[in-house]
């Protein structure tokens, strides 16, 4: 796992969310965007994650920050995610790892003592010029959009 850094370009991309809809970085060219890349839809920790995203949305465009969720989940499970907790932002789908690999975030895990491949919890902010702003590299899943505010304010 090499997850790129402050100051890296952000790689481009493109895939479909939660509705079909395709999305693309360059779509958010001259905004601040927030990526947050989470292991699955359902999953207790990223369920809290995404909520406590939802729950501070309106604070997190207030400070000129757009959110996307990006997990290796299909579109189909992003809709039921989507719909279950009124999520109001896009999920993007990314089963084949196109983008988790170019983020450098997919590596080895452990729990339990068991060693697996997945996706290692990560968030970008990607400046309105496409530079990475800010790389939380474990995110506090209850505290992420206050954890987030709190490093582009100070």
């Amino acid at each position: 796992m090499t997850p790129l850094k402050q100051g890296d370009k952000a790689p481009s991309f493109s895939a479909k969310d939660q509705d079909g809809n395709p999305i693309k970085l360059a779509d958010y060219k001259g905004k601040k965007l927030v990526i947050f890349f989470y292991p699955a839809d359902m999953t207790p920790t990223c369920t809290v994650q995404a909520c406590n995203m939802r729950d501070n949305y309106s604070l997190l465009k207030h400070h000129g920050l757009e959110v996307i969720g990006i997990s290796p989940d299909t579109i189909e499970s992003h809709k039921k995610f989507e719909s279950r907790h009124q999520l109001p932002f896009p999920l993007l789908a990314d089963p084949d790892r196109k983008i988790i690999d170019k983020y450098g975030i997919w590596g080895e895990k452990q729990l339990y003592g068991r060693k697996y491949m997945g996706l290692h919890r990560t968030s970008f902010v990607i400046d309105e010029k496409g530079k990475i702003m800010k790389v939380f590299l474990k995110p506090k899943s209850k505290q992420h959009a206050e954890e987030i505010i709190a490093a582009l304010v100070i």
